[in-house]
């Protein structure tokens, strides 16, 4: 027999479920659709479910008016919400939400819901709360929903400072105080790299609970939506030193879902010190992240540079269990990069935990070639190796930190740099790899320290290390020929007396 709660949450499920739904003929003739219903993180669950069992109906874009369909970046950058806009903006619980307006490539509807009591209430679309710049326009637009919002955080002195950006399919942003935005996340990545073709799920809406003075998280739900699967998604986030988000998912496969990823995370890398072929750039990197780092299952650290590519790079690492992984900054001087404009040295870190046993599968890397700096062409993810089965409910859940530096570091030498060039002839290839630690600083051990490298193909011609323990440092040289080979692996650590003292390097040349 169904209790009252069940019955509560069945109907509540139903009324989230049309509300993320099409436009109702009330909104279609400008009425405002403004009654509460009831809410919880349990019907947005229902309503994913429901919504996979359905088929996917993609969302109409054809409402959003030619002017603002049509906006150069720097039109649809002018337009914002007035202070009447913004969200919870006296409150003083201390986060405000400043809804997005749709426009330039971000025309996919997100509906705004906003929870108070237990009760969900849709956020009316108001022209009239925007400044639109320069935009021309016969007649201000309606009933356009948002793109996406972003969350402020109310600083010392008054005023806002940005914390997260939720825009555009199912990608969000954040950071820790002083930074600024860099590495994206996904709510999902479906089939990415794979030559059958990327898929991109979005969030059809979000339902952001009133935040409470007295805990200082903001959470949000969203309902995610795609070809291939629905999903309802919980962000609670925390504002520190670092912005933590703790992320909980549920996905409803429509059908078989073999190549998926979780944490999924995009950067920039245009180049750096370790490949600058065919870079005429006063700049010493351009570049959000410096690599990808990991630790296994097993335990080991593994740091792995990322690269701007000639062509398209899969790079594969298996593992069970996974303890973290994310693309990290470890860049941080301005001499790094030399750039007055961007600051490259100020973007976050992104760093994973899983929350709970995600079995076997592999860490993936997809390093896209590109010549432009606006371009996220690093993307990293973790894989599972079992498919999901249509119509079967798969949970997960994660935390991601938004860092300067991520929570926990190896108790090894890390590896801070590394440099590519000629060898000492055309046929060899040269590296230089610096590593740094408490680890390197004493005298006695700096003699006893060997670099334990391994190539393929290719073969391994000199390899030197140069200790420094005043500086706690330690550089590896090592020159290589490739042959005729147009890739070869490279795996490399510093060891002393027998074992490991820095973390695994490891790096793919091509030519």
């Amino acid at each position: 027999m169904l209790k009252r709660r069940d019955l509560l949450q069945l109907a509540g499920a139903a009324a989230v479920l049309a509300a993320s739904g099409a436009s109702s003929e009330s909104q279609a003739q400008g009425q405002k659709a403004t009654i509460p219903i009831p809410f919880s993180a349990a019907s947005v669950v229902e309503a994913a479910k429901a919504l996979a069992a359905k088929s996917f109906a993609a969302p109409s874009v054809s409402d959003l008016p030619g002017p603002l369909a049509n906006l150069s970046y720097e039109a649809y950058a002018a337009i914002h919400a007035k202070p009447e806009g913004l969200i919870w903006a006296q409150d003083p619980a201390g986060f405000v939400v400043e809804p997005l307006h749709r426009g330039f490539v971000f025309t996919t509807p997100m509906q705004i819901h906003l929870v108070e009591d237990g009760l969900a209430r849709r956020l009316d679309y108001d022209a009239s709360k925007f400044i639109f710049g320069g935009v021309s326009m016969s007649g201000p637009p309606a009933n356009l929903d948002f793109s996406g919002f972003r969350v402020l955080l109310r600083d010392d002195s008054g005023g806002f400072q940005e914390l997260a950006i939720f825009q555009g399919a199912s990608f969000f942003r954040s950071i820790a105080p002083g930074q600024s935005f860099g590495v994206t996340a996904r709510g999902l990545s479906i089939r990415t790299g794979d030559p059958r073709g990327e898929e991109f799920p979005f969030f059809r809406a979000v339902w952001i609970e009133k935040p409470s003075r007295a805990f200082n998280t903001l959470t949000i739900h969203a309902l995610l939506d795609s070809e291939s699967v629905a999903g309802a998604y919980r962000f609670t986030l925390h504002p520190g030193d670092a912005t933590i988000i703790d992320t909980e998912i549920s996905l409803f496969p429509r059908a078989a879902l073999d190549s998926f990823g979780l944490g999924a995370m995009s950067a920039t890398m245009l180049f750096g010190p370790i490949d600058r072929r065919g870079v005429d750039d006063l700049r010493e990197a351009v570049a959000e992240a410096s690599g990808l780092q990991m630790l296994t299952g097993a335990g080991e650290w593994i740091w792995r540079p990322i690269s701007n590519r000639n062509a398209l790079q899969i790079s594969e690492f298996v593992d069970e269990n996974p303890k973290g992984f994310g693309f990290l900054q470890r860049k941080r001087r301005f001499d790094d990069f030399y750039d007055e404009l961007q600051h490259w040295e100020r973007r976050p870190s992104l760093w994973i935990e899983p929350i709970g046993d995600w079995g076997p599968g592999s860490v993936q890397l997809v390093e896209i070639p590109s010549d432009s700096e606006s371009a996220q062409n690093m993307i990293a993810f973790w894989r599972p190796k079992a498919a999901l089965a249509k119509g079967v409910e798969a949970d997960f859940a994660f935390r991601q930190f938004w860092a300067w530096s991520p929570p926990s570091n190896p108790a090894l030498a890390i590896a801070i740099g590394a440099r590519g060039g000629r060898g000492a002839s055309s046929r060899q290839r040269r590296f230089l790899v610096d590593f740094h630690g408490d680890v390197l600083a004493d005298p006695a051990r700096a003699a006893d320290i060997k670099a334990n490298l391994n190539i393929w193909p290719g073969k391994i011609v000199a390899i030197k290390v140069f200790p420094s323990p005043e500086r706690k440092s330690c550089r590896a040289q090592f020159d290589f020929e490739p042959g005729n080979e147009n890739a070869s692996e490279m795996r490399l650590t510093l060891e002393s007396q027998g074992a490991p003292i820095s973390e695994t390097w490891l790096y793919r040349w091509t030519p």
